[in-house]
């Protein structure tokens, strides 16, 4: 097929082989990211990535094959903002708050991704075994059993995961509406907390992160 011309007599790029250069792995996954998070997994589509990128399905699939590889792409960028590089220089216990608390505003910002990632396998996601690699390696260094490892980074990471979401919960969650006066010890507390001008979802992931990980450290198995 040869290319068509534009009025002005400049050929036109034929449709579905956009020139070289023009699309990449980091463009399509940045792309691919933007979607997902504003619209959820059900707005990533090849054809809505195509679009939002100015070129045809076809020539997108010259480059990634599935939605499940567009996913591992999201993965990797997501995941490269996570600082685990504590675990190498701190105790464990500081290491585990600084990652965590890295993690976890990590997927504030990216709150509709994790019932995405939370159980997308990580054989495609180089980075994300690296985060891994050094967080065992914390655990290992500090002498934890080694089979408490993954069952203490998972407990974390589910608290994280519910802990991101809880910080883009509307400000009004606990509001009693019509049942005010009828609660009184949760209005109490709810007022007493309100008092203090601290932030309700951060002060409920420290409380949470700080409790969890002390009970860790309390009840590890050392070798």
């Amino acid at each position: 097929m040869q290319e068509s011309a534009t009025p002005g007599g400049a050929p036109r790029r034929r449709v579905g082989r956009p020139r070289s250069g023009v699309l990449d792995r980091e463009l399509i996954a940045r792309a691919s990211l933007k979607l997902v998070t504003s619209g959820g997994y059900t707005a990533l589509t090849m054809s809505a990535v195509a679009k939002a990128l100015g070129v045809s399905p076809s020539a997108l699939y010259n480059h990634v094959e599935s939605k499940q590889e567009l996913m591992q792409w999201i993965q990797e960028i997501v995941m490269d903002g996570v600082d685990s590089s504590a675990f190498a220089t701190h105790p464990l216990e500081q290491a585990l708050l600084r990652w965590a608390a890295s993690y976890r505003d990590i997927f504030v910002d990216h709150a509709p991704l994790i019932p995405l990632i939370a159980v997308l396998p990580v054989s495609g996601s180089p980075r994300t075994l690296q985060m891994y690699e050094e967080v065992a390696a914390g655990f290992t260094r500090a002498g934890w059993k080694q089979s408490q490892i993954i069952p203490s980074i998972v407990a974390i990471e589910s608290f994280i995961f519910g802990s991101a979401l809880d910080a883009t919960a509307p400000l009004d969650i606990f509001d009693p509406g019509a049942n005010a006066g009828n609660i009184p010890h949760f209005e109490g507390a709810l007022a007493a907390q309100r008092a203090t001008g601290n932030n309700s979802a951060e002060d409920a992931f420290i409380t949470g992160l700080r409790a969890m990980i002390t009970g860790l450290l309390a009840n590890a198995e050392l070798d």
